[in-house]
C-alpha cells in the first residue's frame, strides 16, 4: 500500500532531535546503535514519502533542526572507521567472533546515511541548510567516484562470481570483506546522485571552487563515462546496475541511458555550462583536451533522452574551436571542509587502540546481546514495511532466480524450489533462528499487551 508509514510524524521529530555526532571510539556502542535504528526507521520513512509524493516531513525535520551536518558528520565517521579502524581489527589476533553481524550493521550503515542524503538532497532546501558541510560532502564524493572510476578501469565492473582473494582472515571476516566491497559499490553510485544534486543546487563560490578548481570534477565524470562501471558483458550479455541488481538488458535497450548515465550527464551540464562555473573553469590543454573525448559518447539517441544535451554538444562544438581564457582568479576566503580531517586529527596514532577496545566492548556480543540485536533489527525493519519497499518479485537466496516460496521458519529468505532451500540451509542457519525467535518475541509481546 502506498501509504505504509514506518513512523508517525511525531516519532520522526523525537528521533531527528536526538541525531548527534559521535567520536570515532563509540562507533559500534549502544548508543550508537540506538541512533543507527532511528536513522534506519527515517531512512525508510523518506523513501516512502518521495516515492508515493507525500508530505516528506523527514525532509523538514532534518532542515528545520538543522541535523544535516549531524549526518555528514556521521557519513564520514563511519568511512573513517571502514578505512583505518576495520582492517587492523580484522588483523587483530584475538579476534574471532561469533557473529560479524555487528561489524556487518556499522559497514551498512555508511549505505543507510547515504541513501537518506540522496533522497533529502534532492530538493534546494536540504543543500542550503547542509551549510559548510556541503563541502565535506563534496570531498566525500570525489573519494567515492574516484575510487570507483579507477577500480573499474582496472578490474573492470563488480561480478558476482569474482573469486575474493586469498587471504589469512578467519572465514567470516574474509566474507565481512566481500559484503563490505559490494556495498562500497552501491554507496559510490548514491554518492554520484547526491554530487548531481550538488551541483543542481549549489551557488557558494567555496562549493563551486572545490568541485572545479580542487577535484576537477569534470575529469573524474568524463572517465565515468568511459569506463561505465554500472554497465558489463556477461556471457556476451549485457547487463546493467538498476535498482540495486544486475540486469539483463534486450538488445534493442542496449542504448538506452540508465538513470547513472543521466546522473553523470547532468552534473556535467551544469558544472560546464552554468556561468559561475564555465567562469572559474580552467580550459587548459588536458582539460579542454579531455571533455572532448565526450562527442564520442553523445549520440542523437542521448540527446533524444534528455534534450538538455542539445545545447551541451554546441557547447562542445565551439569548445573544440576556440581557446577559452584562463580563468579570472577572484580572491575569495575558501572555506575548506573540517569533518574528515578532524576525525583523522583527533584519532592519529590510536587506531589500534581504538580496534582493541571496541573487539574487547562492542563487537564480541554474548548471544544474548546477539538476540536482542537480532530482536530489535526485526522490530526496525518489520516485515510488511520492506515488502511495500521492494518494487521487484523477491529473489532466490541461493541462486539469485525468482523466488515463489518462502522460509516458513523465518519469513525471511525466499527460494525457488526445495533443493535450493536445502543447499543453503548451512548459511541461512543461523540467522533463520535469530530472526524466527526475534519474531516470536514479538508476537508474544504483543500478544501479551493488554
Amino acid at each position: 500500500s502506498m501509504d505504509a508509514s514506518v513512523i508517525l510524524p511525531g516519532e520522526g521529530e523525537v528521533y531527528v532531535r536526538c541525531l548527534e555526532a559521535f567520536s570515532l571510539r563509540d562507533v559500534g556502542s549502544q548508543r550508537w546503535f540506538r541512533q543507527h535504528e532511528y536513522v534506519v526507521k527515517l531512512n525508510m520513512q523518506a523513501i516512502i514519502s518521495a516515492s508515493s509524493a507525500h508530505d516528506e516531513y523527514v525532509k523538514e525535520l532534518l532542515v528545520t533542526h538543522r541535523k544535516i551536518p549531524t549526518l555528514v558528520h556521521e557519513l564520514i565517521l563511519v568511512e573513517v572507521w571502514k578505512q583505518k579502524v576495520l582492517p587492523v581489527l580484522c588483523q587483530l589476533q584475538d579476534f574471532n567472533p561469533k557473529s560479524t553481524f555487528p561489524l556487518y550493521m556499522v559497514i551498512h550503515y555508511e549505505a543507510t546515511v547515504i541513501n537518506l542524503l540522496e533522497t533529502i538532497m534532492f530538493h534546494k532546501d536540504s543543500c542550503e541548510a547542509a551549510e559548510d558541510s556541503v563541502l565535506d560532502l563534496v570531498d566525500y564524493c570525489h573519494r567515492k567516484l574516484t575510487l570507483l572510476a579507477s577500480r573499474t578501469s582496472r578490474d573492470g565492473p563488480p561480478t558476482s562470481d569474482q573469486p575474493s582473494p586469498r587471504s589469512n582472515l578467519f572465514p567470516p571476516l574474509q566474507e565481512l570483506q566481500t559484503q563490505n566491497a559490494a556495498l562500497e559499490f552501491e554507496i559510490s553510485l548514491k554518492a554520484l546522485s547526491v554530487l548531481r544534486y550538488i551541483t543542481d543546487h549549489t551557488d557558494s563560490i567555496s562549493v563551486i571552487n572545490r568541485l572545479l578548481c580542487i577535484h576537477n570534477m569534470p575529469c573524474v565524470l568524463v572517465q565515468l563515462i568511459h569506463c561505465c562501471p554500472w554497465s558489463r558483458y556477461t556471457a556476451g550479455k549485457v547487463e546493467k546496475y538498476m535498482n540495486g541488481t544486475w540486469q539483463k538488458i534486450p538488445p534493442e535497450d542496449h542504448l538506452k541511458m540508465s538513470k547513472l548515465d543521466g546522473q553523470v550527464w547532468l552534473s556535467l551540464y551544469n558544472l560546464l555550462l552554468k556561468e559561475d562555473c564555465q567562469r572559474k573553469y580552467d580550459f587548459n590543454n588536458f582539460n579542454k583536451n579531455t571533455i572532448l573525448k565526450l562527442r564520442g559518447f553523445l549520440t542523437e539517441v542521448l540527446i533524444d533522452q534528455l534534450p538538455n544535451l542539445l545545447s551541451f554538444q554546441r557547447f562542445l562544438a565551439h569548445l573544440s574551436v576556440t581557446d577559452p581564457a584562463p580563468p579570472k582568479r577572484d580572491l575569495i576566503l575558501e572555506q575548506i571542509p573540517e569533518i574528515w580531517d578532524h576525525i583523522v586529527h583527533e584519532n592519529a596514532g590510536k587506531w589500534k587502540a581504538i580496534a582493541k577496545y571496541q573487539v574487547k566492548e562492542t563487537f564480541n556480543p554474548s548471544e544474548k546481546d546477539l538476540r536482542q540485536q537480532a530482536h530489535r533489527l526485526a522490530q526496525t525493519y518489520s516485515l510488511d514495511v520492506l515488502e511495500s519497499l521492494l518494487p521487484e518479485k523477491p529473489k532466490c537466496g541461493c541462486c539469485g532466480g525468482e523466488a515463489t516460496k518462502r522460509c516458513s521458519r523465518c519469513q525471511g529468505e525466499w527460494y525457488c524450489n526445495r533443493e535450493c532451500q536445502v543447499k543453503n540451509w548451512s548459511k541461512h542457519k543461523t540467522a533463520c533462528k535469530l530472526m524466527a525467535e526475534a519474531s516470536e518475541e514479538i508476537q508474544k509481546n504483543f500478544n501479551s499487551q493488554p
